[in-house]
């Protein structure tokens, strides 16, 4: 006779990057902000849970991160449960077998590590422009606030704002260093200057970001 089978067929649905833990430095602090929802978006909230189309995320909740560079603020999914025991943060979700939720989970895991980091360190971001002539100057505006004015091949110069939770130095002309806590606003900005002058691949001139590098082509001879 055979015996019961004592282990279970079912597959336990994890993230491997979501359900690692988050450190916090002492330094940093966390804390859960609860978000007010309309009526017409509660309505919807309670009808998407009831049905069985194409599900929604909605951003119940914020996390505050606190630290010596600067606060973060962060939405939240409603399915997100943030823990915290001491200086240990666990990311979890309501039911990680639906695939928005798990697609979601090692999101949220690494905004929130990003947002540490931001709050305690710092984000850096070098946008170097490659070419001749090409140089970047900061400058003021009228009402007191900071702008990036860029030559880089155009009969005038490119202005792009500098957002004021954003710090911007030119120490040579053709090198911008930006610094922030929040690293999505950092690599925006560097994105925003960027899109003036992509790399191109024949002469490899252009603006790049960081590490960033192009295959260049031969030209062709007729």
């Amino acid at each position: 006779m055979l015996g019961r089978r004592l282990f279970s067929t079912n597959r336990i649905v994890r993230s491997n990057i979501g359900s690692s833990p988050i450190l916090l430095p002492e330094t940093a602090q966390l804390k859960l902000i609860p978000c007010v929802l309309d009526e017409v978006s509660q309505m919807r909230m309670e009808l998407d849970k009831k049905r069985n189309g194409k599900p929604r995320i909605y951003l119940t909740q914020q996390a505050e991160i606190t630290g010596p560079k600067g606060k973060v603020l962060m939405d939240v999914a409603d399915f997100i449960k943030v823990g915290q025991d001491g200086a240990k943060i666990t990311i979890e979700v309501e039911e990680p077998e639906k695939r928005h939720q798990r697609s979601m989970w090692g999101t949220t895991r690494t905004l929130l590590s990003n947002n540490i980091i931001g709050v305690t360190e710092g984000h850096l971001c070098i946008v170097k422009l490659v070419g001749t002539g090409f140089r970047a100057q900061l400058e003021k505006t009228g009402d007191g606030k900071q702008q990036l004015s860029l030559r880089v091949g155009y009969c005038d110069a490119k202005q792009v704002p500098v957002p004021d939770d954003l710090t911007v130095t030119v120490p040579v002309p053709h090198r911008v260093v930006i610094e922030g806590c929040d690293k999505q606003q950092v690599k925006l900005l560097a994105a925003e200057i960027r899109k003036f002058r992509k790399p191109e691949p024949y002469k490899g001139k252009g603006i790049f970001i960081d590490n960033e590098t192009i295959k260049l082509k031969q030209k062709k001879i007729k």
